[in-house]
């Protein structure tokens, strides 16, 4: 669980170095550079708007208050004091910083070892001191473990933590990682000690589908199980959590939602521009299993941190579906090599004969673009793979995902578009041939050539994830 702290700073890192975010203390906390894909850069840069929308709101609201704090639980290598101090936002804040005492110590000596960051302290008034790290006069790190309540509440007090005025909490991917039992005791024991508070979390959910089981795997492999889950699967059960646990308001929106609603279509646009990207369904999935809450009480009744001036619409009931086929026919084939891939296009070229081309697989045992195609036929109610010979340069196909292939005749299909890489689309028009008459019956082996007709326009070919239709017009097709 130490662990998760370390990789999430190198991952922030990252994604400020590309521009996701403008954060110049992310380097000097990470330890290590490393770049990212651009999938994890957009999973961390929505993270880290929805905690600094939170924030923001929280010393907006707060400004005119003589004194506040913020108290950062499992805060590991988070730069948030140190921009915040850049900002000039801390005048009558003071930033309470808590993780394990081995990450409390790394992170101390860091600071102290760095002049930029221990500059913005200021005079740390000497060697830390127990569980108290490192302290200035508007920063306090501490060593203590979370699940462990009563001595988490002694070191606050001895660090100057004040119970009466407003509170901020901060539980960046944390409480999932304690035992239900335990966060659910320290939820409750911020809401019975601190009067006027809010309580910002950024965490999981959705456990039960195909993307839900390999998170949970992922993070069980790095020895860091999520165990709120299980009781807490979902949006609505989180907020309830949260109201049965003494706080009076709960905002909770997945993160889908948050970059709809809470970020302006301008900066939407630029994050869209950072880098070639298009795995749009991965991106959206998940979203969809990250979520933002804020909770709050004593505050002014009308204080909705995630929603300031926008109200999220909601379904009215369940989302139908318009139909479905049933996939119990195409289990046997599950186990047929080359059959597992995405990204790539079927097509029907005989009756009971599919070809399938292109996309991103297994071609033996090796995960990569797929430069083989492959035939299925159909034959007494049972399919089975055909072998095919294929008369393709590679560098005229180029290994192509997200194209489209159109069957025009019983012996010609003409593939527009698909791509390498986001940033590599220029790939062309290609007709390809196979044999007019062939055993269908039961074939064994199906030949496809690429042959040269008629030039295709250029510009319809620079493109990917569309679609082709074969349309007849004044008789003409």
């Amino acid at each position: 669980v130490q662990g998760t702290g370390g990789s999430s700073a190198v991952s922030k890192c990252s994604a400020a170095a590309q521009g996701y975010i403008q954060d110049r203390f992310l380097r000097l906390l990470a330890g290590r550079r490393r770049r990212r894909a651009p999938l994890i850069h957009r999973g961390y840069y929505i993270r880290a708007r929805a905690v600094d929308h939170c924030v923001q709101d929280f010393l907006l609201k707060t400004q005119s208050l003589p004194r506040t704090q913020i108290l950062s639980l499992g805060a590991g290598f988070d730069s948030l004091y140190f921009r915040l101090k850049d900002m000039g936002l801390l005048h009558h804040t003071v930033v309470y910083e808590v993780d394990f005492p081995n990450v409390a110590c790394q992170k101390a000596t860091l600071i102290k070892r760095m002049k930029e960051l221990s500059a913005l302290v200021g005079d740390a008034g000497g060697e830390g001191l127990g569980a108290i790290t490192f302290s200035g006069e508007d920063y306090k790190l501490l060593g203590v473990d979370l699940s462990e309540l009563s001595e988490l509440e002694r070191t606050l007090e001895e660090a100057g933590l004040n119970n009466e005025i407003p509170t901020l909490f901060i539980a960046e991917v944390v409480l999932t990682y304690m035992e239900n039992t335990r966060s659910d005791a320290l939820i409750q024991w911020a809401a019975q000690h601190f009067p006027q508070a809010c309580f910002l979390v950024y965490e999981q959910v959705h456990p039960e589908d195909p993307f839900g089981r390999v998170m949970q795997q992922h993070f069980s492999q790095l020895n860091s199980a999520l165990h709120s889950l299980a009781q807490y699967p979902d949006c609505e059960a989180q907020q309830r959590r949260f109201l049965g646990k003494g706080w009076t308001e709960c905002s909770v929106m997945d993160m889908n939602e948050f970059f709809t609603c809470c970020i302006p279509e301008d900066e939407q646009q630029r994050v869209q521009t950072l880098e070639p990207f298009d795995e749009y369904e991965e991106w959206h999935l998940k979203c969809s299993h990250y979520f933002v809450l804020a909770a709050s009480k004593g505050m002014e009744p009308s204080w909705t941190p995630l929603l300031p001036s926008v109200t999220v619409p909601r379904h009215a009931g369940p989302v139908g579906m318009a139909g479905s086929v049933p996939a119990a026919v195409c289990a046997r084939l599950s186990g047929i090599p080359g059959l597992r891939r995405y990204g790539h296009n079927s097509v029907l070229i005989k009756p009971n004969m599919i070809l399938t081309t292109g996309g991103f697989g297994d071609e033996n045992g090796q995960h990569c673009r797929m430069r083989n195609f492959h035939v299925l036929s159909k034959h007494a109610g049972y399919w089975k793979a055909v072998c095919v010979t294929q008369n393709i340069p590679d560098k005229r196909w180029g290994e192509r995902l997200y194209h489209t292939v159109s069957c025009l005749s019983d012996t010609m299909a003409l593939v527009v578009g698909g791509r390498t890489s986001p940033s590599s689309a220029d790939l062309g028009m290609l007709w390809l041939k196979f044999p007019e008459t062939c055993n269908t019956s039961d074939p064994d082996e199906v030949a496809v050539e690429l042959v040269s007709l008629q030039p295709a326009a250029k510009a319809a070919a620079l493109r990917w994830r569309h679609s082709t239709t074969e349309m007849t017009f004044k008789g003409k097709k």
